[in-house]
């Protein structure tokens, strides 16, 4: 039995992984959907949500659990469980990224993501100052986010979808080969995606070698359009 961490993306939440947890489960695994600070049921106000106070969350997590554990980041949030393999390495067997953020040590994810240029979200992101956060229009997600989702996906999102704070985005990544870089990690791309293209991801997995890159013919969410899939990829680790 494994112990895998699911990590949503961003405007998210634990949400994300309803039809993976069951499915890891069925198979004899254990599945932990963790809503992160200011998101979904976290009432933590987004105003105060750093990566400090998101990775210190994790780790409290990591810490709380027998053994070593599989983490698994979406989107955005491959930031999270790189910081996390940084302070954690001994507790974690494996990274996983899925269509992912796969930064490096001193830069951000909002520098790769500006080189990114094909997406199709940026002109959908509103910003709010007062709260240091923003969100996406709802009518990009079927688009961006759920091209080959169900409808009711879609809608779903259109209750749920909340602010995601910036400062971790703008944040440097402090990861040594000591302690992050000796953590394996994969990387699961998404070849239709428009939030972070196969550009990007192909950029970022080529800078930062994996163990192995894993292909599906999905949108952003294939843990919506193709669990099944993503969850012999992630029972293979």
């Amino acid at each position: 039995m494994k112990t895998f961490i699911l990590i949503h993306g961003s405007w998210h939440s634990a949400w994300n992984w309803h039809k993976v947890v069951p499915l890891l489960e069925k198979k004899g695994h254990r599945a932990i959907a963790v809503d992160l600070p200011g998101m979904g049921r976290d009432k933590t106000p987004i105003q105060n949500v750093t990566m400090k106070t998101t990775v210190d969350k994790l780790c409290q997590l990591i810490d709380s659990i027998e053994g070593k554990i599989i983490l698994v980041g979406h989107s955005k949030n491959g930031i999270m469980i790189s910081q996390a393999a940084e302070y954690r390495p001994d507790k974690i067997e494996k990274l996983v990224y899925l269509a992912a953020y796969l930064i490096p040590h001193g830069k951000t994810q909002r520098e790769y993501s500006i080189l990114d240029t094909g997406g199709v979200l940026k002109p959908y992101v509103t910003i709010h100052e007062e709260l240091n956060a923003h969100t996406l229009q709802p009518e990009i997600y079927k688009e961006g986010l759920y091209a080959d989702c169900d409808n009711d996906i879609t809608e779903l999102a259109k209750m749920i979808l909340s602010h995601e704070p910036i400062e971790s985005g703008i944040t440097p990544l402090q990861l040594t080969d000591e302690n992050y870089g000796r953590v394996p990690r994969v990387y699961i791309e998404c070849t239709e995606d428009k939030a972070v293209t196969p550009f990007i991801q192909r950029k970022m997995y080529t800078e930062t070698p994996c163990d192995k890159v894993y292909s599906l013919p999905s949108s952003h969410s294939p843990f919506f359009s193709m669990p099944d899939k993503l969850v012999e990829i992630l029972c293979a680790q």
